[in-house]
């Protein structure tokens, strides 16, 4: 149930209660596991509309002066998607090295032209990449990574990030953006290291056995090789590709914390609000 007064106060600062759902649904529409297709549109609304509305009874923005239905009014719409997008998008850049991962032994192993569609990243992903796709997904879950998304990325964005702030503090954002990315092929080529490495032994094995002996057709038999070997390595260092897994999401959920750091320290000493 609703309360009478809350409810009156939400109804009395319609635009701010819309701006907060705008950022919210931004994010759901770009973040992982989120933004599958398989999840119906009026359930994004609505778990965008709760959010909206357990951000505004916390009081955190009820200073908020906004004149509603003008073009101010438009640019900042705007300006909370593209909030909400910054942060959904980080997040997929942290999953992204999981399916950078699966790419970079997939070809070795002789997997490269198996692909398949990936309902999370809504691209042709081969087979090792959706596999470490779907073991992050579940790790996500298990370290609780909604709840991280929602209280440390949606909420304490709230406290942190207003559309002025987003253009004073670009700079913060456009670093963000590029370790991103450059922790994306860090952390891929971390999780793939004991299988690339495995296989390129055993690709060297190979390669001397049929000098060694030509007679062999290493070519028929080094496939099967290589994909057991990679497989049983996969199997056997699973455990370490869980903790590894935990610790990346962990650390993205750090930075965009660090991020909202920098920018309330750059608005107390500039005076934005």
């Amino acid at each position: 149930m609703f309360d009478d007064a809350v409810l009156q106060e939400l109804v009395s600062a319609a635009p701010v209660f819309l701006l907060i759902a705008v950022r919210a649904f931004a994010m759901i529409q770009i973040a992982p596991l989120l933004s599958s297709e398989a999840i119906p549109q009026l359930a994004k609304v609505s778990l965008a509309g709760f959010a909206a509305y357990s951000s505004f009874t916390t009081a955190l923005i009820s200073d908020w002066n906004i004149a509603p239905f003008g073009l101010n009014f438009l640019f900042l719409v705007i300006g909370e998607a593209i909030i909400g997008i910054i942060i959904g998008f980080f997040l997929v850049i942290i999953f992204a090295a999981f399916a950078t991962a699966g790419q970079f032994f997939s070809l070795q192993m002789g997997f490269g032209a198996s692909e398949a569609f990936d309902p999370l990243s809504q691209v042709e992903n081969p087979l090792l990449g959706q596999y470490l796709n779907l073991v992050a997904m579940l790790v996500f879950v298990t370290i609780g990574g909604f709840t991280q998304l929602f209280l440390g990325g949606f909420w304490r964005s709230l406290q942190s990030i207003s559309v002025i702030s987003l253009v004073s503090g670009k700079d913060h954002i456009v670093s963000m953006v590029l370790l991103g990315l450059s922790r994306l092929f860090f952390d891929a080529i971390i999780i793939a290291m004991p299988i690339l490495g495995t296989l390129f032994l055993v690709s060297l094995t190979t390669g001397l056995i049929s000098k060694a002996a030509p007679q062999i057709n290493i070519l028929s038999e080094g496939f099967p090789i290589s994909i057991s070997v990679a497989f049983f390595v996969l199997y056997t260092s699973l455990p370490f590709m869980t903790e590894v897994f935990s610790r990346i999401i962990g650390s993205g959920f750090e930075t965009l914390q660090n991020l909202y750091i920098q920018i309330g320290d750059r608005i107390s000493e500039g005076g934005v609000l």
